[in-house]
Order: C-alpha cells, then structure tokens, then sequence
C-alpha cells in the first residue's frame, strides 16, 4: 500500500511459513502517523493478531521484523530495525533492537516490516530479492548448527555465486537452534540479543533471513534533510557525551562512574562496587586492548571497540557484559570478558541474561540451595559452561532457561536479578531508585532502556539525588516515551544521550549545574502536566534535533510535544499488549535484595522504594491501580475507537 510520506516503502508484507505463500498486509497512512515504525508499528500488528492466549514456540506466535522512517534518510545512527514476538524467557511480548545492515538492506528491497506466521517445515532460509521471496533448504546449504559468523559468511559466499554482493542479514546461532529462552539474533557483528527471538526464529526453522534490491527511498525535501543531518552530526560531534565520552571509551567508560556512585553490580547485586573494577573498566579497554572504533550505519558516535580473540579482530565488550562478566561474578581478567563476548555472540546469546542467570547459579551454590560447582571468582570453565548452555547439555540445559526458572525449580527468586523473567542490566538500582522503578515497570522485563534510562539523571550524566523518589515517576514516563518514538523512527538511543545541554554534563558544579540538579526532584507536578498535555509544546528544542528530521525527512508535522505522544501511545500500546497475556502491577516487582535489603546497612534509603513509586506511575500514565491502562486512556490515543 503506497504512502504520501517519505521515508517509508510502502509495503508490508505477510509471510505464512507453514505454506511458503507471501501476501500483503494492509498498513495505511493513518497508521504511520499514529504507529510511526519499529517497534511500535510492531505492537500494532501484533496487538491487532493476537489473544493472549498463544505461546512463543507455537505457529500462532507472529514474529515481526521492522523498520523505521528514518533507516535510509542519513539521518544519525538511523540504521536500526526491530524484532518482536511473545518472548519465550518473559511469557509475553518482547522486542529487540539491533543495528547492522539487515535494516537497510529490507528498505532496499522495497519492504518497511515482514510478519512471519507458522513453521517451516524444513530448516530454512530465506532471501528476499527487491519483494520477492525464496525459501531456501538451510541443510542442504551447510548453514544449520553453524556459529553466528560462519552462518553470515556461507550467505555471502552463496549470494556471490550470483552475483550479489552487498545485501544484509540476520542469523542465528546454535543457541537459536537449541530454543535457549535467551538466544539472540545477529545482523553483522551486531545482536538483537534481549527477550530470545532468536528461539522464536529457532522454533519457527528459520536460520537466517537476507534482504537485498535497488529501490530508493523518497525522503520528503532532501536539500534541507542535508543541511539539517549536517547540523546533526556537529552537535553531536561536539556534546561532550556523544562526542568525547563515547567515541574515546565507549559505553564502556561508564564502569568507573557506576564504580564511583555505588552503581555497579558486583557479586550479583550483592554490593555496588568492585575492588578490581580498575581492571576491566573503560579506560583499561581503552589503553591495553581496543584497536579501533567502529559504527553502525551512518552512526557518527562509533562507540563500538574492537579487541582481539584468538588472533582475530572482533567487537569488543559493551558496560552490560563488563559489568556482569566483571564484577558480577567476581572476574578481574579484561581477556576473558573479550573471550565470553565473542563466544556467546558466536553462539547467539544474550551476555547480560547469560552471565546474570550464571551468577544466580553461583550464589544459590553459595547458599547452598543448588548443587551445581559453580563459583564466583572461579571462571576456568565457563566457556565449556556457555557450549553447554547453547547446545542445553548437562548444567547447561537447565541455565539455558534463565534465572527466574531456575529460581522457582531450586529456590532463591529474591536473589534471581530479573522483573517479569527478563535479567536486569548492570545499573544497581539501589543507588539510582529512578532506575529501579523503570526495570520493574519496563514492559519487556528488567531493561535498562525500556525502563527509561533515568541513570542519566542519577548519576551518569546529571547529578540529581539518586535516592530520592520525587519526580521520578514523572521522568521515568517522560524519558519512556522520548526513547519510544527514538526507537520507532529507526535511530539509536544513544542519539538521545545529547538532550541535556552540554555544560550541565562538562561544569558539574558550575551554578546552573547546581540548580538544575538540585530542582530535579520538586519539579514532578510540572512534568505530570507535561506528560498529560504534551501537544501543548508546539515547537522544537534546539538540544532534540528528531522532530525536525521527522518534518523535513517523512513530511510529518512533528512538534515535540507531538513527538512526546507519540511514544506514550507506543507504550500504553505495548502495555495493553501485555496485558492481554495477564500482566499487571503483580508482576511489575523487582527481587526483595533489592527492594527490602539495603546496599549499605547504615543507609536504610539504599534500596528502591519500589511500591510508592508505581503508584504515582501509573496514575501519571492514566493507568489503574493494577497497571492496566484505562478505556478512556486508550481512547485518548487512538489506540481503540
């Protein structure tokens, strides 16, 4: 179905694996002004076809694959595409958001979004060449039980048999194969590693996908969208996080902050700090490891290292696995952590569920809850172990299904580090309790940047009271829905990162620094009314350069406030998708180590004052009591008539 906006091709198409037919699936204008792309396009499809009632290995669980607007504009970092299905590790909808070239190279072959329903009947592939579609037997090509880069490199290998040299794709390893509940898809180097779609592809049959063709896009005024993606890149040139923090150190450089601010999981949540921290920080990696930097599409942060693996040059570690393969399980050895990177990618599984579900294991060992040898500090085997995982051998076979079920088989869910099933990332919420809401209530489980990312504010960029819970429902909501719409143009969060001016991150104690910090938490009525009335900000801030690429690149109208709706109807859409499979504010929880057990014992405010916050968020989202959003909430945006 065509469109009047740039940026989008048009189509969206459905593909029945169980009878190989393809067909179109209608997706009109109407729908892209209210859905934009990505992963909120995704919820919309998916909220439309599904119950609640299906399960993720079964032919009624729809996989879909999108794109946004912006991939293909120039625009920063916009080369990104989404996954999304119920997720086998949370038992609802999950997503994924990845970089490489699989995006791109979709568009390019005419295509904004693919819905995969039912089951090959074979292990298969599919190439897609400019809308067409053709299945592949992946046994007969030698792809099946390979690692994720053999698997890309025997596509291009058969794709230059025909002359077909630059294409993208994504693929799955023997993790995906095996159905770990955590298992990744990889696009390059790069992997949708959260909520296991690479199971869902796994259990579908489907080894790899490959998109190519020469369709161009349509972008609405390309002479402005020029000049203002030039613009774009020097600003974020010269902010001091996108253009100094992350280029010099990648998001690697935030150990020694987190190790500064009590910040770091160390020992599985057991403390905020780790004495060797210094040995396998950003710095570290910086000075004795990284060869070079690398980017996504038209990315101008490249905040991606390379390190060197068994004499190959490969990308290196980000702050999730440093963290949990770090301190969480009290390793100092900066080789290894390069080493596991490198092997769980190659066996296409998720580093911050794989390593956080280890170190659930260790402690429940330590308690003596689980008999199964393992350690902390004690890593010698670990790579035998993560074989074991993808392949559900032995030990392996039961920590391939994740912390949460580990925990509800031996015992110990106050110490399994996860909300709704999904891990939590290396942020220790008991010093950022702003971050502790947005793990409990993100709608994919325990994710950092689902959860809204309000780290920023506590301590990782701005330096606002990080233990106090004022205002920060309010963020929380506001920085969920900025990054909502982020994620369905088709950009990187991290081009979110250069929303505060740069002086309040390089003059910390400079006056307004102070001041602003300081009102941070006494401003939570005004951004209540901000939150509830977003349409009254008909501008465009001169420090969030997205809506006017929206403008110039699709020819949306795109105010901020416009752009601020946007991602909460993505949200309460994804929320209200959830809740058709029975989640509610029961399952909005996060374990009692960190809600009931202080981090220090002489500070009874280091642990997340979970409950109060919740209800203040849900009440700023016009949420019920039990998390469900209201009737008149879904009304208001256009999420039902």
């Amino acid at each position: 179905m065509g469109t009047i906006y740039g940026g989008y091709m048009g189509r969206v198409v459905l593909i029945d694996l169980s009878t190989e037919e393809v067909q179109e699936y209608p997706w009109n204008d109407r729908e892209r002004e209210l859905f934009i792309g990505g992963k909120t396009m995704a919820d919309k499809i998916l909220y439309d076809n599904l119950r609640g009632t299906e399960t993720a290995f079964s032919e009624d669980n729809l996989v879909v694959i999108s794109t946004g607007p912006l991939t293909g504009t120039g625009a920063p970092s916009s080369g990104r595409f989404n996954i999304s299905g119920i997720s086998p590790q949370t038992g609802h909808i999950g997503t994924s958001n990845c970089g490489g070239s699989f995006g791109y190279y979709l568009k390019r072959a005419g295509i904004d979004a693919i819905i995969l329903k039912g089951k090959c009947k074979e292990h298969t592939w599919i190439e897609i060449n400019n809308g067409t579609f053709l299945f592949h037997n992946a046994d007969e090509d030698g792809l099946w039980g390979l690692l994720a880069t053999p698997t890309q490199e025997r596509l291009h290998e058969i794709l230059a048999g025909k002359g077909k040299t630059r294409h993208g794709q994504i693929v799955i390893g023997p993790a995906g194969e095996n159905l770990v509940l955590y298992s990744s898809v990889i696009s390059d180097e790069r992997a949708g590693g959260r909520t296991g779609m690479g199971a869902n592809l796994g259990w579908k049959n489907i080894k790899g996908i490959v998109a190519y063709g020469n369709h161009q896009f349509h972008i609405h005024n390309p002479e402005k969208v020029k000049q203002w993606n030039a613009k774009w890149f020097d600003y974020l040139r010269n902010h001091p996080l996108t253009g100094n923090q992350l280029p010099r150190l990648g998001t690697a450089g935030l150990v020694s902050s987190m190790q500064m601010r009590g910040m770091l999981s160390t020992k599985n949540y057991t403390y905020g700090q780790y004495d060797d921290f210094d040995m396998v920080n950003g710095e570290t990696l910086a000075e004795e490891h990284n060869i070079v930097n690398k980017g996504c599409l038209t990315c101008p942060i490249k905040c991606a290292r390379t390190v060197r693996v068994k004499g190959k040059e490969v990308k290196g570690p980000e702050l999730e696995t440093l963290g949990l393969l770090g301190g969480g399980i009290l390793n100092n050895d900066l080789q290894k952590i390069h080493d596991w990177n490198n092997e769980l990618d190659e066996l296409g599984m998720d580093t911050i569920s794989c390593a956080s579900t280890v170190a659930f294991a260790m402690e429940a060992n330590e308690k003596g809850l689980w008999d199964n040898g393992l350690e902390f500090g004690k890593t010698d085997g670990l790579s035998k172990l993560f074989e074991d995982i993808a392949y559900r051998r032995g030990l392996g076979d039961e920590l391939a299904n994740g912390s949460r079920k580990c925990a509800e088989k031996y015992g110990g869910l106050d110490f399994a580090i996860q909300s709704k099933g999904l891990e939590l990332a290396a942020y220790e919420p008991r010093r950022a309790v702003g971050q502790g809401l947005g793990y409990a209530v993100s709608n994919r489980g325990g994710c950092h940047l689902n959860g809204g990312y309000l780290v920023i504010l506590e301590g990782l960029g701005l330096f606002t009271n990080p233990l106090t819970p004022h205002a920060k429902p309010d963020f929380t909501m506001l920085f969920q829905d900025l990054m909502e719409t982020i994620s369905a143009s088709g950009q990187c969060l991290f081009t979110s990162y250069a929303f505060f001016p740069g002086f309040l991150i390089t003059r910390p104690n400079g006056l307004i620094t102070r001041i602003f910090n300081f009102a941070i938490p006494f401003i939570g009525g005004v951004l209540r009314l901000i939150n509830k009335f977003p349409t009254v900000l008909a501008l465009h801030l001169p420090v969030f350069h997205h809506t006017k690429e929206m403008e110039l690149a699709i020819g949306m109208p795109m105010k901020f406030g416009t752009y601020i709706r946007c991602g909460e109807r993505g949200y309460t859409l994804e929320r209200a998708l959830d809740c058709k499979f029975g989640i509610s504010a029961k399952d909005d929880t996060l374990p009692k180590k960190l809600t009931d057990i202080p981090q220090d014992p002489n500070n009874p405010k280091t642990k997340v004052p979970l409950e109060r916050m919740k209800k203040t968020y849900y009440r700023a989202r016009g949420w019920d009591q039990n998390g469900v959003p209201t009737q008149k909430t879904l009304k208001k945006l256009g999420i039902i008539a």
